[in-house]
């Protein structure tokens, strides 16, 4: 029993290792943009909005305000009428007042409303920008996922050509040891090969830095041995655009149809609660008392500003143009956009067709090739005369080895500018 669960954890031990060591572009993506530094804007941006938006709230509160003020004046009230039995106290020059205000909002027009909703806008603004930053990131990782999969694909047909000259030489060594072959053709495909063997040195190190750099983005370790998963794409049914900069152009607008909102808001009338109280000589509500007295007003206050009704049409006129701005960027960001699209279209209907071609010529230089090494078997031609149809289907090889790559890179693109990726 303790020997079966012991193969059932190495086994599984196996297969964690091998996922821990393979990487899906979509992988990549969701890494990439949970480590990006931008990425902590956001947590940023929303604990912005929520402090402005309580320091905001608190506007409903009651308001309390406390003054004093100590003076000193040349002339104060004084009667001067003589009255039997009775004399008019003096009013003091220096005089004194302490006074607390406390107001509570009845009605303000609505101000505190409409700014929580502009400062929640405004967050939804700021956010959208973080998301298209991090949403052009895609592009790099793009650039650095597809360049190790170039050299993957690469290292592999550096094999298959050191197979084919492994082979000739094992077919020249055997002529030479019979005497029917010169030394110097089994040191040509020797030398062959160990020209592929730097080659292979020369692809691998270029693998190693793009996939430590990719591993930076990631903030993952990722070595030699790390695979990356070939990505399949579906086909896109749909043109329709869905990136993150069309999100940010209409929170913009919205934006700017608060702030007109705001306006509105601003030239209304406001009305308050108010009580003061106080103390202070002579009596503020009875200036003929001579001595420090307390004293208390209460009642409502109405207030309405018309000084902004002189720019409120101008502001709004403002906002107005700003919209527009934002409707002309919108536009001018679609038009760019299908206009990349088409030409990424273009670009990927060339390179299928490019691909069907290297098929073809890849069928008719494997036949030569495996007619030269018969050839070469039976001491027609020279080694030379095999290596030239050897690196002859190997271009072939890498060259449809680079349009693979291209017309994956195009397709993504393409998904990519569509914002469907």
């Amino acid at each position: 029993m303790k020997r079966w669960i012991l193969l059932l954890v190495f086994f599984r031990g196996i297969a964690n290792a091998q996922t821990a060591n393979q990487l899906t572009l979509s992988q990549a993506y969701d890494l990439a943009q949970r480590n990006y530094p931008a990425i902590r804007q956001k947590d940023l941006v929303r604990q912005t909005e929520d402090i402005t938006v309580e320091n905001l709230r608190k506007g409903y509160f009651p308001q309390a305000t406390v003054s004093g003020q100590a003076s000193y004046q040349s002339e104060v009230i004084g009667i001067d009428i003589p009255i039997p039995g009775f004399k008019i106290p003096q009013v003091p020059k220096d005089q004194y007042k302490v006074l607390a205000d406390v107001s509570q909002v009845i009605f303000d027009g609505g101000i505190i409303h409409q700014q929580e909703k502009t400062a929640r806008l405004n967050a939804d603004v700021e956010e959208q920008k973080v998301e298209v930053e991090l949403y052009n990131l895609k592009q790099r990782i793009n650039q650095l996922y597809l360049g190790v999969l170039f050299l993957d694909d690469q290292i592999k047909q550096a094999d298959i050509m050191r197979d084919d000259v492994q082979i000739g030489i094992k077919q020249v060594g055997a002529q030479v040891k019979n005497g029917v072959a010169l030394k110097s053709n089994l040191n040509v495909l020797k030398a062959q090969l160990l020209q592929n063997d730097q080659r292979v040195i020369e692809l691998k190190a270029s693998r190693k830095g793009l996939i430590e750099t990719l591993g930076l983005f990631l903030n993952q370790p990722l070595d030699e041995t790390t695979v990356l998963e070939k990505p399949v794409i579906n086909a896109v049914a749909t043109e329709d655009i869905s990136r993150p900069e069309l999100k940010l152009y209409d929170n913009q607008s919205k934006l700017i149809e608060q702030q007109n909102k705001l306006v509105n808001a601003k030239n209304l009338p406001k009305a308050s609660l108010f009580a003061q109280g106080g103390y202070g000589r002579p009596g503020v509500l009875d200036p003929l008392k001579p001595f420090f007295d307390w004293f208390y007003v209460a009642g409502i206050r109405f207030n309405w500003s018309l000084g902004g009704f002189y720019t409120s049409q101008k502001e709004k006129q403002l906002n107005d143009v700003n919209r527009k701005m934002v409707d002309v960027q919108k536009e001018t960001f679609l038009l760019n956009t299908n206009t990349q699209l088409k030409q990424q279209q273009s670009e990927i209907e060339k390179i299928v067709k490019l691909i069907e071609t290297d098929e073809g010529i890849i069928d008719l230089r494997a036949q030569v090739k495996e007619a030269a090494r018969a050839q070469l078997e039976n001491g027609v031609i020279t080694a030379n005369d095999y290596l030239r149809e050897v690196n002859a289907e190997d271009q072939a090889r890498q060259l449809l080895i680079t349009h693979q790559i291209q017309l994956l890179q195009a397709q993504i693109n393409y998904q990519t500018t569509l914002g469907k990726q």
